[in-house]
């Protein structure tokens, strides 16, 4: 099938295993600044010399109307914006020479490697279109060439050579050696052949949602002959699933099949159990095929309801969704308590908000997410808790003694119980320890969670009438405060791993505007004209970074990031943090007791 990836330089000698045939197709070449001879000069430099162009373009951006087939040798013209339907005539005489070379190129490429073509093409100085195409086609198959087409979607030019390339260059899937499963539990990973005679297997990979048919499932068959009404087994879910009316998609339109071969793509609707990745297949034969390996979520927003209405339907709005998009997260965030929706990127989640309003009539507002800062300490303290209450009867008292010291990052949080003597019952001991752990989730300088420090109770006192839990759960609160206030806390910020891609020359903006977020560049790297620049940055510098990178790349960059650690929030941004957090929580410090 057409993609627009490739890998570096091919190897004949790979295993047909593997092997996967590519096609790229350079699309909007009606845009402006639309260059044939830069994307070119782009591929090539990135997946190296195999990157071969099998069409010329005639005429640039808006005057693009039509390609030249360079191993036919015919023009093929097309108005721009009109019903698609190309007219065959000769190559423009501004065209011809280059034409011609490039088609020797071509030649001269495929018969590589192939020593009765090269005979042939030493022989006779070219090699016949009777012999070139299916030569071509051979080559395709076994990654020898990568072939660059040139079209224009909206403009609806060249698209039908595009479809007809399909057909008469690219491998059909029953020229595919073999497809191997994940290893089963003998540590040998099961086979299919894409043939009829075999097993029957299939494998989803996508699936949508439907007004009128519900949840409709798009799969490839493997293997086998799938039959209308057929039982199929899950293998994933252990499920049994009965495919009826099975179909193949025409755009929107479901044509009803009776049955589908090895190779053959289908639909069908209202399975009950299945989802995109499940692999399917006949049950004495089982076979799990490898799941589509996924980008991580480059961008996250916090989302948020606009009534109590919306609330109701949001959630199993989106995980209906995210059944149908494999690229979308949806989560809550266990510090900041936000729901947080995730994508490739800021357009991604826009559709996905605007198909929650249309399909499932919940209405959401977007916004940057909160970030989860944590507090923790530098110094050490060393203090006493005591809490003493008398109201008439039994009262209440508690009284503590701690030292805290701070723990390496990571270390979150570390009780030690050194009390000797019964200076504190035992039973009282998990009191004082609950009251800390309580405190430091509730934050000590501007409400964020306290970690990464060692609390060791070393002495105390109790009353045999006045103690109990209770009384030493506040004690261990009023220790912990008293401990914070001399043991120089601090903000905590997250830090993410970032990788940037972007051509090499956006490189320096790149590099400079990192240094502005407080970035730490950790390494760079060059692949065919790009440069991958590896940094560390604090998550807060990061929330709008999908659309300053657009604009600062003209849409060309791309970037991932995942958390790596907390870091050490510098001191001139702490007072603001600290300050913006407790106006939001309206925070009055709490007092001694």
């Amino acid at each position: 099938m057409p993609s627009n990836s490739a890998t570096t330089e091919p190897n004949p000698e790979r295993s047909k295993i593997i092997t996967v045939p590519r096609v790229i197709v350079a699309s909007r070449m009606d845009r402006e600044r639309a260059d044939a001879e830069h994307v070119l000069e782009s591929l090539t430099k990135a997946f190296g010399r195999a990157v071969t162009p099998l069409q010329m373009v005639i005429g640039k951006e808006k005057n693009f109307k039509g390609v030249v087939d360079l191993v036919r040798m015919k023009a093929r013209l097309y108005e721009l914006g009109g019903n698609g339907k190309g007219k065959e005539t000769d190559i423009p005489e501004d065209l011809k020479a280059a034409a011609q070379e490039a088609h020797e190129r071509l030649v001269e490429l495929v018969a590589e490697g192939k020593d009765e073509l090269m005979e042939e093409f030493f022989e006779k100085g070219t090699i016949p279109e009777e012999d070139l195409i299916p030569a071509l086609h051979e080559a395709i198959r076994e990654d020898r060439i990568f072939p660059v087409l040139f079209a224009s979607g909206l403009g609806n030019v060249a698209a039908d050579e595009v479809m007809d390339f399909i057909v008469d260059y690219v491998p059909a899937p029953v020229e595919r050696d073999i497809v191997l499963g994940d290893p089963g539990s003998n540590g040998a990973p099961p086979a299919r052949k894409a043939s009829d005679a075999e097993p029957g297997s299939l494998y989803v990979f996508k699936t949508v949602s439907d007004p009128f048919s519900g949840r409709v499932s798009h799969f490839r068959v493997f293997s086998g002959v799938l039959k209308n009404d057929a039982m199929v087994q899950n293998f994933e879910r252990n499920s049994s699933e009965k495919f009826a009316h099975l179909s193949v998609m025409q755009g929107k339109t479901a044509v009803p099949v009776a049955e589908l071969h090895a190779g053959d793509i289908g639909a069908v609707a209202k399975l009950k159990d299945t989802l995109t990745g499940d692999s399917l297949g006949d049950k004495a034969s089982p076979i799990r095929y490898p799941h589509i390996k996924l980008p991580e979520p480059a961008i996250t927003f916090a989302v948020e309801p606009k009534s109590r209405a919306d609330e109701d339907k949001l959630s199993s709005g989106l995980h209906k969704l995210m059944e149908e998009d494999a690229m979308l997260r949806f989560f809550r965030d266990p510090q900041t308590n936000e729901f947080l929706i995730a994508g490739t990127g800021q357009q991604h989640i826009e559709v996905a908000v605007a198909r929650l309003k249309k399909r499932y009539h919940a209405e959401v507002i977007l916004k940057a997410p909160k970030v989860p800062y944590r507090e923790t300490i530098r110094g050490k303290a060393d203090v006493q808790g005591r809490h003493k209450k008398q109201s008439g009867g039994h009262g209440q008292y508690g009284d503590c003694k701690i030292k805290m010291e701070p723990l390496a990052r990571g270390g979150q949080f570390e009780f030690v119980n050194a009390i000797f003597g019964g200076s504190i019952p035992r039973n009282y001991i998990p009191a004082v320890e609950k009251g800390i752990r309580d405190t430091a989730a509730r934050g000590y300088l501007a409400g964020f969670p306290v970690v990464d420090f060692k609390v060791t109770l070393y002495d105390g006192s109790y009353h045999d009438v006045d103690s109990n839990d209770l009384s030493f759960q506040v004690a261990g609160r009023i220790a912990f405060r008293k401990a914070m206030e001399v043991a120089k806390p601090t903000l905590l910020e997250p830090v993410m791993a970032v990788e940037i891609t972007a051509p090499d020359e956006f490189a320096g903006s790149i590099m400079g505007d990192l240094n502005s977020r407080r970035g730490r560049i950790q390494g760079m790297d060059n692949k065919g004209g790009n440069t991958i620049v590896r940094a560390e940055v604090p998550m807060a510098e990061m929330l709008t970074y999908g659309v300053d990178l657009t604009a600062m790349t003209q849409g060309r960059g791309s970037f991932n990031m995942e958390m790596n650690h907390y870091d050490v929030v510098p001191a001139q941004l702490q007072d603001k943090i600290v300050e913006k957090a407790r106006a939001a929580r309206g925070d009055v410090k709490e007092e001694d007791e």
